[in-house]
């Protein structure tokens, strides 16, 4: 299994008055082909596409960020985290990026943010890509459902419970054995006295019914869409990558990798970022055609 690959130190920007961690990587050896945006989804960050942006950036302008709650960004229980406040956020994001029509890359429920900053908020992309998304019902697992309705509890488990807990979780989403150390990366945001309820809390802000207005509107997305998915996730079911291809304009093209589970990024992060640099590349033609 592969190991994480790092991120330079994030530069922190506020939006809405929250913390946000971001991260850039630029070509060294030429000018950038254009922009590509990646958006993490739950319980990640911006670590699980760390291999695929270090990859596109000896071509492409590539933009990272933690989403509030999430990895180096605030955890203030204070500062909102659901799903309309993540698409509001992606949207100004952009603006102060000054990022008019990027590629978007989207994991989870960073593909529900990345669809509703589009579709809620007029953000204009070049494409979007799509991994394992969380937008149609119906998503959670029984466990996100349990610790949705009982937050607070979970919050006061003792360490040792809650970071076993947290573990065990993480190394579920992946359909063969996560490394430890990848493990203990995507663990690590969630430990400690900020990280224990902040993991809970950002479960129970989210609702499946936040993704209801997206879903409503996916025939008005107005860019490329690709959609990946992991043969055996088991989280969202790979069944959701045809039925997105049913909602969304123009039946898009669908991968679906066997021998893999929801973290696609993590788990085969060569093949993912291959079909990345093929989407790209073939996306911009058919734009110049255009």
């Amino acid at each position: 299994m592969n190991t994480p690959a790092q991120l330079p130190d994030p530069v922190h920007i506020s939006l809405d008055g929250a913390s946000v961690a971001t991260y850039v990587l630029t070509p060294r050896r030429s000018a950038p082909l254009g922009d590509v945006v990646f958006c993490h989804g739950t319980p990640w960050s911006s670590q699980v596409w760390a291999a695929a942006a270090h990859h596109l950036s000896s071509r492409y302008r590539v933009h990272l960020w933690d989403m509030p709650g999430y990895g180096r960004s605030t955890k203030d229980p204070s500062v909102p985290i659901d799903l309309a406040a993540q698409m509001s956020r992606f949207a100004q994001l952009l603006t102060q990026w000054r990022l008019e029509s990027p590629y978007v890359i989207a994991h989870d429920i960073g593909g529900a943010v990345a669809l509703g900053a589009h579709l809620l908020h007029d953000s204009e992309y070049a494409g979007l890509f799509l991994w394992d998304a969380v937008t149609l019902d119906p998503w959670g697992s029984p466990f996100f459902r349990l610790v949705a309705e009982h937050a607070s509890v979970f919050a006061e488990l003792p360490h040792a419970l809650h970071t076993a807990l947290v573990k065990e979780y993480i190394s579920g989403a992946a359909h063969r054995q996560l490394s430890r150390d990848w493990v203990d990366a995507l663990s690590q945001p969630w430990l400690g006295t900020q990280g224990q309820p902040a993991f809970y809390r950002q479960i129970a802000a989210l609702r499946p019914e936040h993704t209801q207005p997206v879903v409503q509107r996916l025939q008005q997305v107005r860019c490329e869409v690709a959609i990946g998915w992991g043969e055996q996730d088991p989280w969202i079911p790979v069944s959701q990558a045809a039925q997105l291809q049913d909602r969304l304009p123009g039946n898009p093209p669908a991968i679906t990798l066997d021998g893999v589970g929801h973290l696609a990024p993590v788990e085969t992060p060569l093949r993912v970022s291959r079909a990345l640099s093929d989407w790209l590349a073939a996306t911009a033609v058919r734009g110049k055609e255009r």
